[in-house]
């Protein structure tokens, strides 16, 4: 059996190795569009079983496939990654001095079976001046994050709270990812004591 990620993303392939997981990365390239207005938690748990079901065509049966999205959502308004500069601008200044939800999605399939969880973390930021946004900015970290700022990173200076999983902020629940794959028999840290 394969451990199968299915993301390009460096801060979900950083956590799996974290959590001592040996796996391969396949790439899902999938319409992250969702018809309707579902619920943020409806839309990470929507489109990370649409990745991981894209993938799990392209493997063994016996491969397990990971997949995950993350939103941000201030206020019912779902931020995903910013488009441009200015997107980026007017997103920080909007999370500016506000409390807002970080949203990860995450599927676990493996032959005909699949479980899709979602997890949920109340961020703050602090009052942001409008230069501090811009230089952030200029730093190019905003510009494939959700929400417009990477919470590993030097967006680590705009929070002044969090409650919940920071993991989770980061692009991946590792709590959750654990108890999943323990429902699939993976005991992660049976695993890594051998």
């Amino acid at each position: 059996m394969d451990i199968i990620l299915a993301s390009q993303s460096p801060r979900r392939k950083e956590l799996m190795g974290q959590i001592g997981l040996k796996f391969k990365v396949v790439v899902s390239h999938v319409d992250e569009h969702v018809e309707g207005n579902p619920s943020p938690a409806e839309m990470v748990e929507e489109l990370s079983l649409r990745k991981a079901r894209a993938v799990a065509r392209q493997v063994d049966d016996d491969d397990l496939v990971i997949a995950a999205d993350t939103v941000v959502a201030l206020e019912g308004t779902v931020l995903g990654k910013p488009e441009d500069e200015r997107d980026a601008f007017s997103m920080l200044s909007a999370l500016s001095g506000n409390r807002h939800y970080v949203y990860t999605g995450v599927t676990v399939i493996r032959g005909g079976q699949a479980v899709t969880q979602h997890e949920v973390t109340t961020v703050t930021f602090r009052e942001l001046e409008p230069d501090e946004i811009s230089s952030y900015i200029a730093t190019g970290e905003p510009m494939d994050k959700a929400g417009a700022y990477g919470i590993q990173g030097l967006g680590a200076l705009l929070v002044s709270g969090i409650d919940g999983d920071y993991f989770n902020v980061m692009g991946l629940p590792v709590y959750r990812l654990g108890r999943i794959l323990a429902g699939f028999g993976l005991d992660l840290l049976a695993m890594a004591a051998r």
